[in-house]
């Protein structure tokens, strides 16, 4: 292989596979990653034409190199951009390359040619097949109640009480309530997958906002004896997008309340020193339930984990340790003192750079 040590890097540290051939098309370069992807030794290909060491067809069978003809085609073309090509085999690869000129329309001197599995695609592909299923499957069940609801009232509102009446706009409005609640959960999902997520940070007093929470779960029928809130103080100032922070503090508690039992721990304190986060707040919630088992620890956060009971979508976790993470924090799950479920999350105290 050449020197490259003046790049500060060598061929065989790129993740990709690297393949270079010369002005005669004889390959100069084939790094490791080629290597595997090729299932080829890089001494069976240096020295020899690149057409014999990746004979490459598209999905139709036609010989890729003969169709691009990179040295003997047009003299304006830079290069060729990433598709689905075929190795002896049958196996997929994914391939681009680039046409290096020592001037605009002269001959191809350099040919470099990129590698790529196709698993990452694949693996994107089913999560997008596995979100548009499941999003379809969440949206039947509440847009039939919708429309079965309005069409009967619509025919039939003379024949049913008030008290009827009444019973089915709720649930219209419920339903109605739990699609607009889905929606926001993918554009969620969205932002926080495109790395789009924005935070609006002002000043956030944790400790009220958990405060906040809790009253909600209390108006709503929970026994006060059912919370137990700890704030170690003094805290330090935080500055969080307080929307965002109330949908973490609104999922880990609807969890604790909904799939937890007994007491609802919520431990408000500094960030421990020595860790990552060098100045901010922890919170703990935690419950007394049956907990989570531990094979499905690893997958709390992922996308469409309910546990063993149905109910939800599955996306909120995932959604709570997208948000934490933007904010630059981490978030854990474990088992609490009780046996129950223990989520926490550490936020730094970032303040802005304007202010700082």
């Amino acid at each position: 292989m050449p020197d490259t040590a003046w790049l500060g890097l060598e061929p065989d540290d790129l993740p990709d596979g690297l393949v270079v051939a010369d002005e005669r098309g004889l390959v100069v370069c084939f790094n490791a990653a080629a290597a595997r992807i090729a299932d080829r030794r890089p001494e069976e290909a240096l020295g020899h034409p690149i057409d014999r060491v990746l004979p490459l067809q598209d999905l139709e069978g036609r010989r890729w190199w003969q169709a691009t003809d990179p040295y003997g085609g047009p003299a304006i073309r830079r290069g060729q951009p990433e598709r689905n090509l075929l190795l002896p085999g049958g196996r997929e690869v994914l391939v681009s390359a680039r046409y290096v000129r020592t001037r605009p329309t002269g001959p191809v001197r350099r040919l470099v040619v990129s590698l790529r599995g196709t698993e990452a695609r694949r693996r994107t592909e089913r999560r997008h097949a596995e979100l548009i299923a499941t999003v379809a499957h969440e949206l039947r069940s509440p847009l039939t109640s919708v429309k079965g609801f309005t069409a009967t009232l619509l025919a039939k509102w003379e024949r049913f009480t008030e008290d009827q009446k009444r019973l089915m706009l709720e649930t219209v409005d419920a339903d109605a309530a739990r699609i607009t609640r889905l929606i926001a959960e993918l554009l969620d999902i969205s932002r926080i997958d495109s790395g789009r997520l924005e935070l609006r940070r002002r000043p956030v007093d944790v400790a009220a906002a958990v405060c906040r929470h809790v009253e909600g779960h209390l108006a709503a029928g929970e026994p006060a004896e059912r919370f137990a809130r700890h704030v170690t103080g003094p805290l330090p100032a935080l500055w969080a997008d307080p929307d965002k922070l109330d949908q973490v503090l609104g999922n880990l508690l609807e969890n604790a309340v909904r799939h937890g039992a007994g007491t609802v721990t919520i431990d408000i304190a500094p960030a421990p020193p020595g860790r990552a986060v060098p100045e901010g707040i922890t919170v703990t919630v935690s419950d007394e339930g049956p907990g989570i088992p531990e094979e499905s620890m690893s997958r709390v956060f992922t996308r469409f984990w309910r546990g063993s009971r149905r109910g939800g979508t599955g996306l909120g976790l995932y959604i709570v340790k997208g948000i934490v993470e933007a904010h630059g924090g981490s978030i854990t799950v474990g088992r609490s003192a009780a046996g129950g479920a223990q989520f926490r999350f550490t936020l730094p105290v970032a303040v802005p750079a304007v202010l700082a």
